[in-house]
């Protein structure tokens, strides 16, 4: 890290200089550890009576006063630190204690002070590291357009057996790295939900969006269409990932400002990270990542986690099938689906949906 331009993190509109150390002995965490220092304004500001700590509510009790943080316990960790490091030192720079329940079991972060500022300080470091370590968790659920159509499937089959009679000469084209069809979709965008608590809230964010979702389709389906096939990098030769195309069948921009409108919605209610200006919308219907040697879930919208990867030879395929017609069908919902799951039609589980009509 540069020492004179460290590391910032926005939260509240208050800005803190993330410190980053790392214990060459540390066996029990791979992540780094992180300290993080408040750079705004005064300690002075903490001292007003009626101060409440971000949107956390201080309690004065008898003995001082006392806040309580709701944390997904699978975070408790990084809080404790190794050998109970990292919850000793806030306790001890902020004069305050930290009450943890048991890790695994989900619960609330107690933080007890004989002062207000102390408490508020505490909890704003406890913040920050939630904060921080909540972004390098893995994703858990998506929101997902679902393909399972009857007639896309029978497309795509269609689609898999001709590519592999005609193609499968060419390097790397085989059957094992074609997505399920029982699993054919567009990921709008992924979340990290830690906990049922986290779940059920993301449940009423879809639901809440399902109003400006029969806005924009009248509240009706939206007819859409699947043809033809694309590539995501630069070389036909080398190609990790070939999707299907889909687009609304009256060439209007819905499917998009659906899609855009979710991210949006998300994004501001801290469930979402924002990954593009635009959700690139496609289907895929071949990734390496699919291959039976993969520890990745097949059919997952999931990041690769195998070391190497080995590409596929996509020419003809585009040559041949650039233009393939999957099919048609009328899309009538968005789901939360659960990462790593299958429903009784094969699907990802579902979490929660917004219809629309």
């Amino acid at each position: 890290m540069d020492v004179l331009r460290p590391a910032l993190i926005n939260i509240n509109g208050r800005i803190y200089r993330r410190n980053v150390t790392k214990d060459s002995k540390e066996e029990h965490y791979e992540e780094e550890e992180e300290d993080v220092s408040y750079m705004g304004p005064p300690e002075s500001e903490y001292l007003e009576e009626d101060e409440a700590c971000d949107t956390k509510l201080i309690e004065q009790t008898d003995k001082g006063y006392r806040c309580v943080i709701e944390v997904p316990s699978v975070l408790y960790k990084y809080i404790i630190g190794k050998k109970g490091e990292t919850r000793r030192r806030l306790e001890s720079d902020t004069k305050t204690s930290i009450s943890i329940p048991k890790q695994g079991v989900e619960g609330e972060i107690v933080i007890t002070g004989s002062h207000k500022a102390a408490v508020s300080s505490a909890v704003t470091r406890v913040e920050l590291l939630v904060e921080s370590y909540r972004k390098k968790q893995p994703f858990t659920h998506f929101l997902s357009f679902p393909l399972s159509n009857p007639e896309i499937q029978e497309g795509f089959l269609t689609f898999k057996d001709e590519v592999l009679k005609q193609c499968s000469q060419d390097h790397g084209v085989e059957g094992s790295i074609f997505q399920n069809p029982a699993k054919l979709h567009m990921t709008i965008g992924t979340l990290a939900l830690l906990n049922e608590t986290e779940v059920r809230k993301a449940c009423e964010h879809l639901q809440q969006c399902q109003h400006f979702i029969r806005d924009i389709t009248e509240g009706n389906p939206l007819a859409l269409e699947v043809t033809g096939i694309e590539y995501m990098n630069d070389d036909p030769g080398m190609v990790d990932v070939l999707y299907a195309k889909v687009n609304a069948k009256d060439k209007s921009d819905k499917l998009q400002l659906i899609a855009d409108r979710l991210v949006e919605h998300f994004v501001s209610a801290g469930l979402m990270v924002r990954e593009w200006d635009r959700v690139k919308l496609h289907g895929t219907v071949i990734n390496t990542l699919f291959k039976k040697d993969s520890v990745e879930d097949a059919g997952g919208p999931g990041r690769q986690t195998m070391s190497e990867r080995e590409a596929f030879d996509a020419r003809n395929i585009l040559k041949k099938f650039g233009a393939y017609r999957f099919g048609e069908f009328g899309l009538n919902t968005v789901l939360l689906s659960q990462r790593y799951s299958s429903d009784c039609t094969g699907y990802y589980t579902s979490a929660g949906s917004a219809n629309f009509s």
